[in-house]
């Protein structure tokens, strides 16, 4: 494992986080690296949107209505607002069901607003306050578009989980007999390559352009996915939040998505140095999730898809100043690898 990234203060280098990158092209070419491609990574959150796509395919999508906002929260790991939660609980009522019917679990919001203010009002977190709430209510209204039962839709083997685990396969390049465990949301989670993580958000930002390896259905919904990340970069996460900034910041350029545990995924969207998009996926081994930005945003300058004035835009977290108890910046956590850059074939 190479090292990505160091903590800094002064001239100190007090830590450092090891991990491995994979940039992919959509017909499975790795157009760079650093650290091995093939190490197996915990999918965690970063496979939010490939969790909507039969929420879009199966129909229910257009049969209930759903918006491009609430499109994005099925996608997103939002900081538990008041925008995102009302948004998730628009969703249930779509389908009559309420906050009861979702088996993520509750927990505090991201939010340190959203849960001072609760907490003030002597009120409790619900279920709606899960950063996956958006998820699990796409995963809900699935399952009643297509008459099946509600109670346990978590399960690997429910028809909604085995519709999702077919879909990601596809666009990943693996076989669906994926190694699987419990998310901290109690859905599946993927133990997947790199390679393949990259390999599917390559696919999914190039689902429009031509020649793309998608079929007709799995392609629009990739697109309708795309375009309901990048027109509400809010609802993935919330102000100030990382997925949401770069997404702002890249004016269209890409969508991103975290898990938890640090592992990231970018899907660049085909333009004129990469007329066919791009997939990036990141992995901090030690699960440190402050290694996670400067990593990506670094990753992006060195492939050139963001240009100067963005990067300007995105330095906090290109180079996170670490400040002391008076407000006195004493450092940084910034990114020190040089990507392999030639295209090599799967």
């Amino acid at each position: 494992m190479p090292i990505l990234v160091e903590v800094r203060r002064g001239e100190i280098v007090e830590s450092r986080h090891r991990g491995a990158l994979v940039v992919s092209e959509p017909d499975g070419n790795i157009l760079a690296r650093a650290g091995d491609p093939d190490y197996i990574t915990s999918t965690r959150s970063t496979i939010k949107p490939f969790q909507a796509i039969p929420l879009v395919t199966s129909g229910a999508a257009d049969r209930f209505d759903i918006t491009s906002r609430e499109l994005a929260i099925a996608c997103a790991s939002h900081n538990g607002e008041p925008l995102h939660t009302e948004t998730a609980a628009r969703i249930l009522e779509r389908a009559g069901l309420s906050e009861s019917a979702l088996l993520c679990g509750a927990h505090r919001p991201y939010s340190e607003e959203a849960a001072k203010k609760i907490e003030f009002e002597g009120g409790s977190f619900t279920q709606l306050h899960n950063n996956c709430s958006g998820k699990h209510a796409g995963m809900l209204l699935t399952a009643v578009h297509r008459e099946l039962s509600t109670a346990g839709y978590v399960s690997i083997e429910h028809p909604v989980q085995t519709a999702i685990v077919s879909a990601f396969a596809r666009l990943a390049g693996l076989g669906e007999d994926l190694p699987t465990g419990i998310d901290g949301c109690s859905a599946p989670t993927f133990g997947v390559p790199l390679r393949a993580l990259a390999l599917a958000f390559a696919r999914l930002a190039s689902a429009g352009a031509a020649g793309g390896a998608l079929d007709a259905d799995t392609a629009e919904a990739a697109k309708r996915i795309i375009e309901a990340m990048i027109s509400n970069p809010e609802m993935i996460g919330g102000d100030g939040e990382f997925d949401t900034e770069i997404m702002r910041e890249a004016r269209g350029k890409l969508i991103a998505k975290v898990g938890a545990e640090a592992v990231h995924c970018v899907g660049v969207l085909p333009c004129e140095r990469y007329p066919s998009g791009l997939g990036i996926a990141i992995k901090i081994e030690d699960g440190s999730k402050r290694a996670i930005p400067p990593a990506v945003v670094e990753t992006l300058a060195q492939l050139r898809v963001l240009d100067e004035s963005e990067l300007e835009r995105l330095h906090m977290f290109h180079h996170l100043l670490t400040r002391s108890y008076r407000d006195i910046p004493v450092g940084d956590v910034r990114a020190v690898f040089k990507l392999e850059i030639g295209r090599t074939t799967p």
